[in-house]
C-alpha cells in the first residue's frame, strides 16, 4: 500500500503520532489533521519535512472537508482520552466523538474517499463478560448517569456509524480496539505516567524509608499493557490484511495488577513501597485483557513485555517532568 494518500485525524497525539511516522515509512503519503489541543507537535519533529500538516477541530466540517479532499484513506483517532477527563469534561468526550465521527464520514462519502480506519478503544466494553475478551463481546453503557461511560459511548456510536455507512458507502471499514496503550509521550493523564510522577516526588520527600504510594482501588484490578511499538505493528497488519468491517483488538495477553505495575515503577525507582489501596472511581472495570487471536492469525504478535517497556517509558517522564501541566 506505498503510494497512497493518508488522511490521520488526531496525528499528533500519541497513537496518532506513532502511527503516521509507520505509515511515512510504509511509502504512504500523510496528511495531519489536529488541533493540537492535546496532540503535541513534537511527537512529529522527526517526520516533519515528511508530512502535510493541517491546524484544525475535527468538529468543525470545512475543516475535516478540506483535509479528507484528495486522500485515498482515512484513519480516523481524532477524540479526547484520558480517564481523568471522562469524568471532568464529558461533553467535550462526547462532542469531539460524535461531531468528528459525522464529518469524516459526510467528508469521505463528498469526496469519493473509500477506505476508512477507525480508532475505537477497550472501553467499549465497560465489564467484560469474559476475560480474556474477544471481539464478539457485548458493547455496554451500563450507566448514563456516569460521566465515565462519555468516552466509551463515544466510541461505541463511532463504531456503529462506520460499520453501517461502510456497509453502503465504504469499500473498506477497519476498526481496531487498542488495549491500554502506553510508551513514553503519552501525556500525563493515565496510570503510568502519574505512577512514574508520584514515585520520583515521594523519592524525593521520603529518601532512604519505605514510599508510602496510594493507589485508586485495592491494587488487584488488571490491565494488559500493550507498548507503542507493538500497537503500530498491529494496525499496520491489520491494515494490509483486514478485512471489510472486522474488527479487530490490538494488545497483549499480559495480564497483571496495577499494584505489579507500582512495584515495577518503584524497582525502576530504586525503591521500596507500602501500597496504600483507595477508592475505585465509579465505573472503573475489575479486570481487562483482550483476546488477540483474530489479529494473530493475521501475522499479529506483540513483542515489548511490561518490563521492557516501562523502563524508557518512566525514563522519558522522569526526564521531561517540566512538561507535565501546572497544578
Amino acid at each position: 500500500m506505498s503510494g497512497r494518500k493518508v488522511l490521520v485525524t488526531g496525528g499528533s497525539g500519541f497513537i496518532g503520532s506513532a502511527l503516521v511516522k509507520a505509515l511515512v515509512k510504509s511509502g504512504a503519503s500523510v496528511r495531519v489533521l489536529d488541533d493540537n489541543s492535546r496532540g503535541r507537535p513534537r511527537r512529529l519533529a522527526d517526520v516533519e519535512k515528511d508530512i502535510e500538516f493541517i491546524g484544525g477541530d475535527v468538529r468543525n466540517p470545512d475543516t475535516v472537508e478540506r483535509a479528507v479532499q484528495g486522500m485515498d484513506e482515512v484513519h480516523h483517532l481524532a477524540f479526547v482520552n484520558g480517564t481523568e477527563f471522562f469524568y471532568s469534561q464529558p461533553d467535550l468526550v462526547l462532542d469531539v466523538g460524535v461531531r468528528g465521527i459525522t464529518n469524516v464520514i459526510d467528508a469521505c462519502r463528498k469526496h469519493g474517499v473509500g477506505n476508512l480506519i477507525l480508532a475505537s478503544s477497550s472501553e467499549v466494553y465497560q465489564t467484560p463478560p469474559q476475560v480474556p475478551t474477544d471481539e464478539s463481546a457485548p458493547l455496554v453503557v451500563p450507566d448514563v448517569l456516569n460521566p465515565r461511560y462519555s468516552y466509551g459511548a463515544g466510541k461505541l456510536i463511532s463504531e456503529v456509524m462506520a460499520i453501517n455507512y461502510g456497509r453502503k458507502y465504504f469499500d473498506r471499514v477497519l476498526i481496531f480496539r487498542p488495549h491500554n496503550v502506553y510508551g513514553p509521550d503519552m501525556g500525563f493523564e493515565h496510570v503510568i505516567p502519574q505512577f512514574a510522577m508520584r514515585m520520583k516526588k515521594l523519592g524525593q520527600q521520603q529518601p532512604g524509608s519505605h514510599l508510602q504510594f496510594s493507589i485508586q482501588g485495592t491494587g488487584d484490578e488488571t490491565r494488559s499493557f500493550c507498548f507503542i511499538d507493538d500497537l503500530v505493528a498491529g494496525v499496520m497488519v491489520m491494515r494490509d490484511k483486514g478485512e471489510h468491517l472486522g474488527i479487530y483488538h490490538v494488545g497483549t495477553t499480559e495480564e497483571v495488577t496495577i499494584a505489579h505495575v507500582a512495584r515495577c515503577i518503584a524497582d525502576i525507582a530504586d525503591a521500596e513501597i507500602d501500597i496504600i489501596p483507595g477508592k475505585l472511581q465509579p465505573g472503573g472495570t475489575m479486570r481487562r485483557c483482550p483476546d488477540i487471536s483474530k489479529l494473530a492469525k493475521l501475522g499479529y504478535k506483540p513483542r515489548v513485555m511490561l518490563s521492557e517497556g516501562l523502563e524508557p517509558t518512566v525514563d522519558w517522564y522522569w526526564r521531561n517532568a517540566d512538561l507535565a501541566p501546572k497544578t
